[in-house]
């Protein structure tokens, strides 16, 4: 929940990060960048929803499919960015500590196959004098890609972290 206590209005921008692995440790431990070639990523902004599926490498092994969304309560300015593209957050002769994302450059955008997936959505809300608003991201994990919409459904609503939170209490 950002406040704003002072008597001008402020615009907040608000990044999430994660980086996204959909494989077994052991799996992702030996081989990361082969790993990684089995996970594509799509954005939905109607959902404000960054997702992320694993394809089988074999018939044996089970899709999975990861969804990473963003849930504003107040005044929202602004278009949802988005970046999946591990490089293009983090920016060359970068570290993650001090990602060119954060330096006011907007969201890529990138969606699709990647070499090295992460998960980050940007959302921005306009607080005035005495405003509030609360910002929740959620990261679902489910079997299929079917199973992982169904659940952002739920998760849309900026009210779910106290819902969560209650139930799980």
């Amino acid at each position: 929940t950002l406040v704003n206590g002072g008597l001008r209005t402020r615009e907040i921008e608000v990044t999430s990060y994660a980086e996204v692995v959909l494989a077994p440790h052991a799996a992702d431990v030996a081989h990361p960048a082969f790993s990684n070639l089995f996970v594509r990523t799509e954005c939905l902004p109607e959902r404000c929803t960054l997702l992320a599926t694993r394809r089988p490498r074999s018939r044996t092994e089970q899709e999975i499919s990861v969804a990473h969304v963003v849930a504003v309560d107040g005044d929202v300015t602004g278009e949802l960015e988005w970046e999946s593209d591990r490089a293009r957050f983090i920016g060359r002769n970068r570290a993650a500590d001090r990602p060119i994302a954060m330096t006011g450059v907007r969201l890529s955008g990138a969606a699709g196959p990647v070499l090295d997936p992460v998960l980050a959505l940007r959302r921005r809300v306009r607080l005035r004098p005495g405003a509030q608003a609360q910002i929740v991201f959620s990261t679902l994990v489910a079997a299929t890609r079917d199973e992982a919409l169904h659940l952002v459904d739920k998760y849309l609503d900026a009210t779910i972290f106290e819902r969560t939170a209650a139930l799980a209490w």
